[in-house]
């Protein structure tokens, strides 16, 4: 039994600095840092992830959910008049584990209220810059990013166009699904191996059907959602959206997640009324982002394997 820790000792140190890093930026900028529950009444509804549960013990009545992010309570925080705020914290998603995954990993999560997405996204260039040092950034709109490289338009485009295209290019096999399916597909085999070595490269307005908890706006000719995504030389290390505000519209999608739950055979899962009921108070405008931080290390410490920056990873934990 290998009891070593899967880190070395200056990848530690670089671990601890670089958490340092993280506090001295936010603290020049007067954002608040916080601390919420990890352990919660309730998960989330995503198909794509899983929640790990903890489901009997001397405080427990019913099934606790190990966070996958910190996003519903500091939500609650900004509805209660928070302001800006910031939470380094663990996070848990079962089933993820590989190079790039660990089912515990380590989340910078943050909200900056009155600002939109595209200040936000500064914000972020701003940290991975006073973390990593200078790099190349750039932007284009996911729409813009498919068609300049794939000749595609993923708005407008057709289903059948979509496989029809995927199977031309790869070998997806039997695989069948919905246009998102065939997005995802496109983007991580065909778009994001690009970015290798392109610095900092932010894509945003997805989607409207992946949209999440982002506000769906009109752009153009269609519909799209506010959020976006952040690579460093291709490697992805942030998600922020301009956040939805409106609680009934979050309660249509939790119920649209959980019918796509039953759909795929999944567990549903439970509803955070708590969330929706600070929504319904009112979550002041703000856009938000969630920031790997083992990622990040990784970056920094030129490590090609997640498990090489974690003090033990989930086979040794």
């Amino acid at each position: 039994m290998d009891w070593r820790p899967s880190a070395s000792l200056q990848v530690l140190r670089a671990r601890a600095a670089l958490l340092a890093s993280v506090r001295d930026f936010f603290r020049q900028r007067n954002v608040l840092e916080v601390e919420t529950p990890l352990l919660c009444s309730s998960g989330v509804t995503d198909p794509s992830l899983r929640p790990l549960t903890v489901q009997r013990g001397d405080s427990l009545s019913r099934p606790r959910y190990l966070q996958t992010s910190p996003e519903y309570a500091m939500k609650r925080l900004l509805a209660a008049g928070s302001g800006p705020i910031f939470q380094v914290a663990r996070a848990f998603r079962d089933g993820e584990t590989g190079e790039r995954h660990n089912p515990e990993f380590s989340l910078l999560e943050w909200y900056r209220p009155d600002f939109d997405m595209h200040q936000l996204i500064s914000e972020v260039e701003d940290l991975l810059v006073h973390c990593l040092g200078s790099f190349p950034c750039e932007r284009r709109s996911y729409r813009q990013w498919f068609i300049d490289l794939l000749g595609l338009d993923p708005m407008t485009a057709p289903v059948a166009e979509l496989e029809a295209f995927a199977r031309q290019h790869l070998d997806p096999g039997a695989m069948a699904g919905d246009r998102d399916l065939w997005l995802d597909l496109l983007t991580s085999h065909l778009l994001e191996p690009r970015l290798a070595d392109l610095g900092i490269c932010c894509v945003y307005d997805y989607p409207e059907t992946q949209a999440a908890l982002a506000r769906v706006e009109p752009e153009g000719d269609v519909q799209v959602a506010r959020r976006f995504e952040i690579y460093v030389n291709g490697l992805e290390v942030a998600n922020g959206y301009h956040e939805l505000s409106d609680g009934s519209e979050q309660r249509r999608r939790f119920e649209i997640d959980n019918a796509r739950r039953r759909e795929y055979g999944l567990p549903e899962q439970p509803v955070d009324e708590l969330l929706l009921a600070a929504l319904d108070e009112g979550l002041p405008d703000c856009s938000g982002v969630a920031l790997g931080l083992d990622r990040l290390l990784m970056l920094l410490t030129g490590t090609a394997d997640i498990r090489r920056v974690l003090a033990f990873d989930w086979s040794r934990s």
